[in-house]
This record gives structure tokens, sequence and C-alpha cells, in this order.
């Protein structure tokens, strides 16, 4: 079981991962897509990360915008399995060429 990550913790971790910002105890982000397949495709190697992991995100697609958002709900709040799907996302995001938005 992972522990709650404290403020600073997050702060230091979201440096490396471009797009991400927290909201409370979430983490989202959004990608653009080159179009709606490889917004599928996305979804689909996210699906296929978080299935392993046992860890899996709020997903919202619309058209080719993605968006995501992570939390450890039984923890109530964000854990280290947070950071870890989100560097996976955003890996997931680059080798498709999503590109983050906001």
């Amino acid at each position: 079981m992972s522990r709650l990550l404290n403020h600073e913790e997050i702060d230091r971790q979201l440096g490396d991962l471009p797009g991400w910002a927290v909201d409370g105890p979430l983490m989202r982000a959004t990608f653009e897509a080159p179009d709606f397949p490889a917004a599928i495709r996305l979804v689909d190697e996210v699906a296929a990360d978080a299935e392993s992991m046992n860890h899996h995100p709020d997903i919202d697609i619309r058209w080719r915008t993605v968006g995501f958002v992570l939390s450890t709900h039984d923890q109530g709040g964000l854990t280290q399995l947070d950071v870890e799907l989100a560097h996976q996302i955003s890996q997931a995001a680059a080798r498709i060429g999503a590109q983050a938005r906001g």
C-alpha cells in the first residue's frame, strides 16, 4: 500500500511531469492527439499500463483530446502510484505524438 505524498514531494515530482497539475487530492493532465485514432491508441496504451499496475485513471476522451485524472482513492489523495502512472501516461502520449495542453 502506498502512503500519501506531502505537498513538497508532489511539487518536486511535478517538475518532471510537464502538463500535469495538482487539483486538491487529484493530478490532472490533458493531451491533444494528432487525430481520433491516435487518441484511442493513447487510451489503449494507458489502459494496458494501468491494468498492469492495478491503478486506474479516470479518462475523458473528446475527439482527439484526452484528459486523465489520477488519485489513490483508498488513500484519499496522491501517492507514488499516481506519479508513476502519470509518467507512463506522458510517455505513451509522446510515443503517439500527443501534446500536453495547459
